[in-house]
């Protein structure tokens, strides 16, 4: 009789085993590491936005919502950001620059957690240039309000 080739099912259990125990240990970390590139994205876009509204006052003298800054020439910011929302976020978030958030004379340009697995905090940016960080358990639904939150890279070491 010839001896039969092949793993035994206590091999198979064992491999398995440590396959779900490495699992265990990978995927949150995985998942925090996610989380903190969105929010990384985000506080990009934002100053880019930043950037564009002031390029775009220059040239107009008053500031203007996202979708006038996607649709001037050039275009001076990415299409996906103007055009994001809750069902469309780009890298978990959606941006709110609408009319109502932006006069001659300021602008407001909210960054919103398209979920719960897309970050821990809200941002949003003013004239002012600085990012301010609004931490919240649940993702805010419409514009956060000027001047709320923390303002993050202001050289306090965050």
């Amino acid at each position: 009789m010839k001896k039969q080739q092949g793993f035994s099912l206590i091999e198979l259990l064992i491999v398995v085993a440590i396959i779900g125990i490495i699992a265990a240990i990978a995927i949150p970390n995985l998942l925090s590491a996610r989380k903190s590139a969105n929010e990384s994205a985000a506080v990009g876009t934002l100053r880019t936005c930043a950037s564009a509204e002031v390029t775009y006052a220059n040239s107009n003298n008053a500031y203007a919502a996202l979708s006038a800054l996607n649709s001037a020439s050039p275009s001076l910011i990415d299409s996906a950001v103007s055009g994001s929302s809750i069902t469309a976020p780009k890298s978990g978030y959606y941006y709110i620059g609408a009319t109502a958030d932006v006069s001659a004379s300021q602008f407001n340009i909210s960054a919103l957690r398209s979920g719960a697995g897309s970050g821990d905090n809200d941002f949003h940016v003013q004239e002012d240039g600085a990012v301010r960080k609004v931490t919240a358990a649940t993702p805010a639904t419409a514009s956060l309000a000027r001047d709320s939150g923390t303002p993050i890279g202001s050289g306090s070491g965050s």
